[in-house]
Formats: C-alpha cells, structure tokens, sequence
C-alpha cells in the first residue's frame, strides 16, 4: 500500500512520540482513529520494535509486547528504581508476585474481563497476598521446584523473601519503605505501579486499577498465550482434608 508523504510524515510524528513517551494525548488519539492510514503506519512501526500500541481513555500508549524489543525495561533498571538499593533478584521475584495479586484482586476470576471492584486498601491488598501465599504452602519444595521450570518463576524465593517480612501491625501511614515489613514492601510496589500508570491513589492509602489497566488486562493479562498458565496455579481449587475451597479473584 502507498502512503502520502503527509500520511507517512503524521505517523512517523505520533511514533516519535510513543518512543519517547510511552504515551500520546488526546490530539494524537483522534487522528489515530480516524485516519486509517496513519494508524496502519503506527501500528507497523511499533511491531517493528516488537510493540504493540492500544487506546485506554483519551490516551494511546505503545508497550514492548517481548524482551526483545529496545522499549524493554530490564531487571536491573526495575531494582535500582523502585526497590531499595541491595534489591536482589527475590526481591524482583516478590515484586511481580504482588502485582499479580494487586490485579488480580480487580476481577472475579480469570477469564472476566471487567473489574468487579472500585479499589483495594493496603491493608487488603496484603491479606491477599498473604491468601495466595498459603496457596503455595500447601506444595512440597519438590513441587514448587518443578513449577518453578514451568513458570519460570521462583516461586520458593518469593515464599521465603515473604515469610521473612515483619508482619507489622502498625498503620499505612507509618509504612513508608524505611523498615523492612510487609507494607513498606508494597509501598514500593505501590511506587511502582504508580509510575507505570497500571494503579492510582484515590486517597485513604487505597488504589484503584487505571484504563490503562483495565484495557491490558482485557488483552493480554487474562491470555494463557501471555500469563503462561501463572493465573491457573495462584488463583486454582484447593482441597484440604476432603473440602473444596475456591480460591479464586473474589475477596
């Protein structure tokens, strides 16, 4: 298909600024819909970095789709940012974990593709945690070895990292990264996910999930293509001396 020079020029601006930015604002947003030749163009650029691009409110965003593409944020780059300065890789490990769970806790299940809650609290957001770590207790390390070269995730890395967190009683409020408990640690997942637009603070150290969430959680966070089967194991039925408990996404 052959492009205008104007059509090639307008894509090439709104890339540049997805590039730069991760995000483009509304102007960006209404010539992207409405010009099918500038979208096509985009969209092509982006895969050609390995990226897709999606519309979330009045907003459109351009994310790294693998770890190949040069938009990636590596590890390294996550542990000096958003984790304190002697972050190892458990620390990186539990910090994926309770993102799972912070999203996770948004939906009724797996496969529901729209949140059936407002916000979650801190305080709830680590019983949550705690719930889906009674999950992997209920498994032998020898299992959890070989689910851990499934999923590769270290799951008794996070188990251990977790369980030797204070499990302070003390307010939100005084929790602010300076002591090693379980809240100072999402308080910096809390940072984290901040910073990437996937949470908002809406007041009374409660969270709410963000379009930007929502709309990747409905394309890629609910596909096994994507989640590689993680959901299935956190959030599967457990059976405990002959009674069946559903351990799912409701609270």
């Amino acid at each position: 298909m052959l492009y205008d020079q104007t059509t090639i020029l307008k894509a090439f601006e709104i890339y540049t600024v997805l590039s730069r930015d991760g995000i483009g604002e509304k102007e960006y947003v209404q010539v992207y819909i409405a010009d099918d030749g500038v979208r096509g163009l985009v969209d092509q650029f982006a895969r050609k970095v390995d990226c897709v691009t999606f519309i979330a409110g009045n907003h459109l965003y351009m994310l790294p789709e693998t770890k190949l593409s040069p938009f990636h944020v590596n590890n390294d780059f996550i542990k000096r940012t958003y984790l304190k300065a002697n972050a190892t890789n458990s620390d990186l490990y539990l910090l994926y974990f309770v993102t799972i769970v912070f999203l996770g806790e948004f939906y009724d299940s797996y496969h529901s593709k729209e949140p059936t809650r407002d916000f979650i609290s801190l305080e709830d957001w680590v019983q949550s945690i705690n719930q889906r770590m009674d999950v992997l207790k209920e498994h032998s390390k020898e299992e959890l070895s070989a689910y851990e070269s499934e999923f590769s995730y270290n799951w008794t890395a996070i188990l251990e990292k977790w369980e030797a967190m204070d499990d302070l009683k003390e307010s939100a409020k005084k929790q602010t990264g300076n002591t090693i408990s379980r809240l100072s640690f999402l308080d910096s997942a809390k940072r984290f996910l901040l910073h990437q637009e996937i949470a908002e603070e809406i007041g009374n150290h409660e969270l709410t999930l963000t379009e930007k969430a929502k709309t990747i959680v409905q394309r890629y966070f609910m596909e096994l293509e994507y989640n590689r089967g993680i959901l299935e194991f956190l959030y599967q039925f457990a059976e405990k001396e002959g009674e069946v408990d559903a351990v799912n996404f409701e609270n």
